[in-house]
């Protein structure tokens, strides 16, 4: 967060070529604006510009709503260049263990945003289970949620609500490691007693009639219950898994400077540093190209 926020200060759009627009918190919500106001500064099509505000909304979505990892988004930052290219990096944060999880996006190299649309994910643990509904291994259950709202979720409430004492419901279920039922212990990933205030958001957007998932998680409180409630049933009355893979990626490998993940292990930092000039020095460049690498990583490690 450092960082971005550094480097959003310091670019100057009209000289090198690039705009940041977002940040941490209540500037994130800003993006938008940004994104409009790069396009005027780089005389972007409005079409361009406009499928930019699609792109950041839809990848902020993806990672709080749709992968269910347990790191709640403060920082969304959206990059673009003068060409009209972007790139997205957002964090989120578990409250519970502290640990920081960070998400890229690659706007050239994302041909779906709902399957497996991530250049990377960096965190230093991979959680157990992770409801992951972008990823391709989910396509199926994506179209089974389209289906459920657009047949009118008001049959739904069955499958959550209970009309006597003795019924059972699919929350009262949990899948374990081996896909298998068991009852009665109730997994907290299926904890999803939708009120009547919830269903009324599937109501809404059953009127709506969305025709594709992407349209679906796009509406007005569409949220990671819901989501969630979708998935399950696909899951355990259609027999349509979503993916539960964790897909992080990439681990932090020297510590944080606040000591989160954990403290900066300098045997491990000064290891690195020197692999890389030692790199540096057997690469085939000739003597200025080489000095002037060498001279860059001094800069960047004093």
């Amino acid at each position: 967060t450092t960082t971005l926020g550094a480097l959003k200060s310091s670019i100057d759009p009209e000289k090198h070529g690039i705009y940041i627009s977002g940040g941490k918190g209540t500037a994130s919500r800003k993006t938008p604006q940004g994104i409009e106001r790069a396009g005027e500064i780089f005389n972007l099509k409005s079409s361009n510009v406009e499928d930019m505000i699609h792109s950041s909304k839809l990848s902020a979505k993806v990672d709080n709503s749709c992968l269910q990892d347990g790191y709640n988004l403060y920082v969304h930052n959206f990059f673009i260049t003068e060409k009209g290219d972007w790139a997205v990096v957002q964090q989120g944060m578990n409250t519970a263990t502290k640990y920081a999880r960070r998400y890229h996006w690659m706007g050239e190299n994302v041909t779906s945003f709902l399957e497996d649309p991530h250049n990377g994910i960096s965190c230093d643990k991979k959680e157990t289970t992770a409801l992951n509904m972008a990823s391709k291994d989910s396509v199926e259950a994506q179209k089974i949620s389209v289906d459920l709202i657009n047949d009118n979720p008001d049959h739904l409430r069955s499958y959550f609500k209970r009309k006597d004492s003795n019924q059972l419901l699919l929350t009262d279920f949990s899948i374990d490691d081996t896909n298998s039922l068991t009852l009665p212990e109730h997994h907290q990933v299926l904890d999803m007693d939708l009120s009547d205030k919830e269903f009324e958001v599937l109501k809404n957007a059953w009127e709506i009639q969305p025709e594709k998932y992407e349209d679906l998680i796009l509406l007005q409180g569409i949220g990671p219950k819901k989501i969630r409630a979708l998935a399950l049933i696909s899951d355990l009355v259609f027999g349509e898994p979503a993916s539960w893979k964790d897909p992080v990626k990439y681990s932090f490998s020297h510590g944080g400077k606040d000591g989160f993940p954990y403290p900066v292990d300098r045997d491990v930092y000064d290891n690195s540093i020197a692999t890389v000039k030692d790199a540096l020095y057997q690469a085939k460049l000739d003597k200025y190209d080489k000095m002037k690498a060498l001279k860059r990583l001094d800069d960047f490690i004093s």
